[in-house]
């Protein structure tokens, strides 16, 4: 892929988003190329938990101005949005349903749809120098999913619409102090940080990893019943399997587990 890189090593997968000379901005291209990972990371039984990051010194910069709003790709933008019922964008789409844990590396400026795509993840750990903005009222614009469906679910109502009114950016202490964050570490400390927490996840039993994240997206919607419906017919499955015994087995023999997936 010209714009994202992509690299899986011991069940992590790590996708870059690579356009340093533009912050990591997003074209056409960048956008289809991440779509495509997230489907590829999805795809492949090896992945357990997946890294979002960008080539420093941004992580991403929301979309490429220039190219989408501005150049050649502005009426493909424009049609598509004009659509009787336009689509979500489909690189959303593809971090929303990827159903590993996504941990957002976030090592520099993630604004605009850089910050709406860091709130598609499962976890957020920041370097010192990131800092985070909801542009779009700046533009003219209103957010994406991200900012308009996960945001107040992470920081809370209050606290969203302001930063979506005001299109304040605010810096990684700010993001750990409203929970935007998880933590905030020394820049270089990020991706061994990041890998740390990912290899910790991905040691995990990978089939119970993925039902346990489709638990957390059914808790959102707020119906309980659904809810324990789907609590039930999962520990039911969850208990026929290998790695259920396994676990088992291992706190009784007092050693750590070593899940395979079956």
């Amino acid at each position: 892929m010209a714009h994202i890189g992509y690299a899986v090593d011991d069940h992590v997968a790590t996708i870059t988003l690579d356009r340093p000379e533009v912050r990591n901005a997003l074209d056409r291209t960048a956008y289809a190329e991440l779509d495509a990972a997230f489907r590829e990371a999805q795809r492949d039984a090896d992945v357990r938990c997946v890294i979002l990051t960008g080539a420093d010194p941004a992580f991403c910069s929301g979309d490429d101005v220039k190219a989408i709003m501005l150049g050649a790709e502005r009426e493909s933008t424009t049609a598509a949005l004009r659509a009787v019922r336009p689509a979500p964008t489909p690189a959303a789409m593809a971090v929303l349903e990827c159903d590993r844990p996504v941990i957002a590396a976030v090592n520099g400026a993630a604004v605009g749809w850089g910050m709406d795509l860091s709130l598609l993840c499962d976890i957020r750990i920041a370097s010192q120098r990131a800092k985070f903005g909801e542009l779009f009222i700046r533009r003219g614009l209103i957010a994406a999913v991200g900012g308009l469906w996960r945001l107040p679910q992470i920081v809370g109502p209050s606290r969203a619409a302001e930063l979506l009114f005001t299109g304040d950016v605010i810096d990684a202490a700010a993001a750990e102090r409203i929970g935007l964050v998880s933590r905030v570490v020394p820049h270089e400390e990020l991706l061994p940080a990041a890998r740390a927490l990912a290899t910790r996840i991905a040691a995990n039993a990978p089939l119970a990893l993925r039902y346990m994240k489709e638990g957390l997206r059914r808790a959102r919607s707020g119906d309980l019943h659904e809810l324990g419906a789907y609590v039930g017919t999962t520990l039911a499955t969850l208990f026929a399997t290998e790695d259920h015994r396994e676990g088992a087995r291992a706190f009784v023999e007092k050693r750590e587990p070593v899940f395979h997936g079956r």
